[in-house]
């Protein structure tokens, strides 16, 4: 399913925050923690550089907790700390506070010892669309500042928000990158919501979810749709059509395939984590003395 989307004001965005990032002291990116890596904006590396970063895994209440784990080893070890949070909820939020307080110690230490008086840390958020940026900075300031919507592209300007005295924080439009090299990062994004669907076909995202699912979560199909084990050994197309048949949606599959793909979204089949931790790098003992399966 190849994607290919990069709005203008995308485009601007990228420009103003590599103006505005001389202005900040650390960088909060943002990644859905469903999609750890594939919502990882690839040039945010080039623009960031060696800027200080915290890297902010949201909706983490709909990733599989496991994985969420081994994400924050990796990430850890790569040297880039990592909090989990769950952005409607406000959990997580006040990590985030502390971890930015310790990674500017050192700055700050210098800063004093040449008789610079203190003053608060200047941070920028920066994620990919859709990833919960104007939930977390509503949930940092404690009031509606940021518009927020359950859909890519709500943010369109940037503006400068304070919470306490502790941080000053420079909001940026979400930022996506011209085309997708993978073809499966563009299915991942679409599937969790990060592309508009008006671009999308629902029928293939939905054929996708339902494939990551038999194929990780098998579970989470069975118990959601009433399907029997015999069931998931069906091409994908096929048991499309069967939940559509016990939906009672017939032959209306357009249909079907919107409310599996909203369904998926909206966590009604369990936590799913679509990316796995690079296997030489930061994985952790994969050894279980049960199985989890956080679809409950």
């Amino acid at each position: 399913m190849p994607i290919q989307w990069y709005p203008g004001h995308m485009a601007k965005a990228r420009r103003e925050v590599t103006e505005k990032l001389k202005m900040v002291d650390i960088v909060f990116e943002l990644v859905d923690a469903r999609i750890p890596a594939s919502s990882r904006n690839p040039i945010l590396d080039e623009i960031i550089q060696q800027k200080p970063r915290i890297l902010i895994l949201n909706k983490s209440d709909l990733a599989d907790s496991y994985k969420t784990k081994q994400w924050v080893t990796y990430f850890e070890q790569q040297g880039i700390p990592a909090v989990p949070i769950v952005a409607q909820e406000g959990k997580g939020i006040k990590e985030i506070t502390q971890v930015a307080k310790k990674l500017m110690e050192p700055k700050f230490e210098r800063m004093a010892e040449k008789g610079m008086k203190p003053r608060a840390i200047r941070a920028m958020s920066i994620g990919i669309p859709n990833v919960g940026k104007s939930t977390v900075i509503n949930r940092l300031v404690k009031k509606n500042i940021a518009k927020t919507g359950n859909k890519p592209g709500v943010t369109k300007a940037q503006q400068w928000l304070k919470f306490g005295k502790e941080i000053e924080l420079l909001d940026t439009p979400g930022i996506l990158w011209p085309k997708f090299e993978d073809p499966l990062v563009g299915e991942k994004l679409a599937l969790t919501g990060a592309i508009k669907d008006s671009l999308l076909h629902m029928d293939n995202i939905a054929l996708y979810g339902i494939k990551e699912l038999k194929a990780s979560y098998p579970h989470a199909l069975i118990e959601r749709y009433g399907l029997s084990e015999e069931d998931l050994t069906l091409d994908d197309p096929s048991l499309l059509m069967l939940i559509s048949e016990k939906r009672g949606f017939k032959d209306d599959y357009d249909r079907a395939s919107e409310m599996i793909v909203n369904e998926i979204r909206s966590g009604k089949l369990g936590r799913f984590t679509l990316d796995d931790v690079p296997a030489k790098e930061g994985a952790l003992d994969d050894e279980r003395t049960t199985k989890e399966n956080d679809n409950s």
